[in-house]
């Protein structure tokens, strides 16, 4: 059963508020699956997340490189890395595991990276369990509304 662990409605005015929250409740997961229609705002997210990190590195669109890797100054100063994966222009799996997502997802999964993966419906078998699937949904011209479930764990 999936586990609602948060939901919040957000606009591109207050949309730094909704990353510091999402972020400091659910730190502690470390694959983030970010759904939504194209245009909903999955890849604003993540930079809002990734400028709440302090992410030195340009972020912006995988969707042309497939994956793009940050990293932050996590606590006591260590060095954390994210794997920002873009499914949308995969075909199937095969095609993923081919282009080293998987080798992302097995990082996070060991709690050695995150993985923020926009587009997750293009290869579900790769995502390894507990993760967290994100919701955004388009409310409005300007507002969006996120679910936060866990999936599994």
């Amino acid at each position: 059963m999936d586990d609602l662990l948060l939901k919040i409605s957000y606009t591109l005015t207050d949309i730094d508020k909704a990353a510091i929250q999402f972020w400091d409740k659910l730190h502690n997961y470390r694959i983030f699956a970010f759904s939504g229609d194209l245009g909903a705002g999955k890849t604003t997210f993540i930079h809002k997340l990734c400028d709440h990190l302090q992410v030195q590195d340009a972020v912006s669109s995988p969707t042309f490189a497939l994956i793009n890797e940050y990293h932050f100054t996590g606590p006591a100063g260590v060095d954390k890395m994210i794997y920002h994966l873009d499914w949308y222009r995969l075909r199937d799996t095969a095609e993923a595991i081919n282009a080293g997502m998987e080798d992302c997802i097995s990082q996070a999964g060991k709690g050695a990276a995150y993985c923020f993966i926009e587009w997750p419906e293009k290869a579900m078998e790769l995502l390894q369990k507990p993760y967290l699937w994100i919701s955004i949904e388009t409310t409005g011209i300007f507002e969006r509304e996120m679910t936060v479930k866990k999936v599994g764990g």
